[in-house]
């Protein structure tokens, strides 16, 4: 989405969270970065101190999140259904939206699938598998 390095993704976070607050104008994918973090005030804090967030190490062994690769994949669904690839998602997510009532937790929902797809891909050193994906995403809509 942003590149391999990790202060470089994270800045992009921090600065167009910082334009959305000074009211500055932004690019399209800043537009998105600012929307998806408003959607997470628990993130804030740590948007707002931007030398606390690039030094931050997310453990998972610790029992922590990572915020900024938690919003990525935010971005990432809203991609793929801005551009229906793969193809069905977009009406597979307006569906769920529509059974839940609430878009940001189909979007979580979502997003295990979508993290379960990414993990089997790299442990088993292959492409994701798309159909899997959708059948995962079937199967919180039905």
């Amino acid at each position: 989405m942003f590149g391999g390095e990790r202060d470089q993704m994270r800045q992009v976070f921090f600065e167009a969270w910082r334009k959305a607050q000074a009211g500055e104008a932004m690019e399209p994918l800043e537009q998105m970065v600012s929307s998806v973090v408003k959607t997470h005030p628990e993130y804030h804090r740590l948007l707002n101190d931007a030398d606390k967030g690039l030094a931050k190490e997310f453990l998972p062994e610790d029992g922590e999140t990572n915020p900024f690769l938690h919003m990525a994949m935010h971005i990432s669904l809203l991609e793929q259904i801005s551009t229906d690839r793969p193809p069905g998602i977009s009406e597979l997510n307006r569906r769920l939206t529509q059974r839940l009532g609430d878009a940001h937790e189909a979007e979580h929902q979502l997003m295990e699938c979508l993290g379960r797809m990414l993990w089997e891909a790299q442990s088993e050193n292959r492409m994701p598998d798309e159909a899997a994906y959708l059948d995962c995403i079937r199967r919180l809509v039905n």
